[in-house]
């Protein structure tokens, strides 16, 4: 047993204190991690806060995780990995690998995935555990730094696209322009797509072509949606936050398809006829498979994709989810552990 140093919510709302608790050597298929960063995410504030009533503490957030290999079991020392390299952990950190979605590829759809901060304890810590086969070496081309949000805003962007089998002739547009869409931004132009930025902040029109938008329209003013009835192919919700359904299918194009990666709160009221006439679709999806981790940083690798981050030593979190909360973030908000 090992004493692991954390930061943790010992109940719902708490600010974060420091934590200690006792962690058992890495079993035959396990990864022990050195955590060097962890990206904060709005799911850290919601699981803090027990937003959906159902979250066990004391709890230690973080599943934007970066690191060194500090220990290896004996299985997962013969899956290419070694003591020293940089890896990283997402939101999934384990699943059974003999379900059907596991057997067909898709194991962040496993019947008994275990996820990093539900029921366990995350990446706001000086050493966490995985299971190899959710532990991702971090191609060095990346700055490891500034990789964490990749593990969780960087894959739940880039797996639709690689779902759907995304045409690089495509038109996309992205609502909402934050930690999620940035990065959506950055994949969608590097893929070959044209595409429109809908946004409600007019102040970052410039900062958001300069990202990779072809076009900049307002996600709060349905009457500049007009000049757009059917022209996507994919429209991707990033947001969290209700907005007019109906006018927003118009604007798919045959085939196109309504994709949410944001957790809207709400019913998304939809009328058959506005999907049907198109043959357009609804879908939502989290985070992705395995392989698709893989892929992703290696595309992210080839076209110096990256997100924008700011750094909080981890001894100031509370800090970086007031910044985070008072929605000042600039995009991303990474940990750097400084435990003693």
């Amino acid at each position: 047993m090992s004493t692991v140093q954390a930061w943790a919510a010992l109940e719902a709302g708490a600010k974060l204190q420091p934590f200690t608790y006792e962690m058992p050597p890495a079993g035959p298929e396990e990864v022990e991690i050195e955590v060097t960063h962890c990206g904060l995410c709005h799911t850290d504030l919601a699981f803090i806060h027990n937003e959906w009533g159902m979250i066990p503490f004391p709890l230690v957030p973080g599943h934007e995780i970066v690191g060194r290999i500090a220990a290896l079991g004996e299985v997962a020392a013969a899956k290419g990995l070694s003591v020293g390299q940089t890896v990283g952990v997402g939101w999934n950190k384990q699943s059974c690998q003999h379900c059907d979605p596991c057997l067909e590829g898709a194991p962040h759809l496993c019947s008994s995935l275990q996820a990093t901060i539900f029921g366990n304890h995350g990446g706001f810590a000086d050493r966490v555990k995985a299971h190899w086969l959710w532990t991702i070496p971090v191609p060095a081309e990346l700055d490891a730094a500034d990789a964490g949000p990749l593990f969780c805003a960087g894959i739940t962007v880039f797996s639709p696209l690689m779902e759907y089998a995304l045409r690089p002739t495509a038109r996309v547009g992205v609502f909402g322009i934050g930690g999620l869409g940035h990065l959506a931004l950055q994949f969608c132009r590097a893929w070959g797509s044209d595409v429109t930025a809908f946004s409600s902040t007019r102040s970052k029109y410039d900062e958001i072509l300069a990202l990779g938008a072809s076009h900049v329209v307002s996600s709060r003013d349905p009457a500049e949606w007009e000049a757009l009835k059917g022209k996507f192919d994919l429209l991707l919700v990033t947001v969290a936050v209700p907005l007019d359904w109906d006018k927003i299918t118009a604007m798919l194009a045959p085939k196109g398809r309504l994709h949410f990666v944001g957790i809207v709160d709400q019913p998304i009221p939809v009328h058959v006829m506005s999907l049907l006439g198109a043959q357009a679709s609804l879908s939502a999806s989290p985070s992705g498979a395995r392989s698709s981790l893989d892929k992703m940083l290696r595309f992210a690798a080839r076209h110096r994709i990256a997100p924008r981050v700011e750094h909080f030593p981890m001894s100031k979190v509370n800090d970086a989810i007031a910044h985070l909360e008072a929605g000042k973030a600039s995009y991303r908000v990474v940990l750097d552990a400084d435990f003693a």
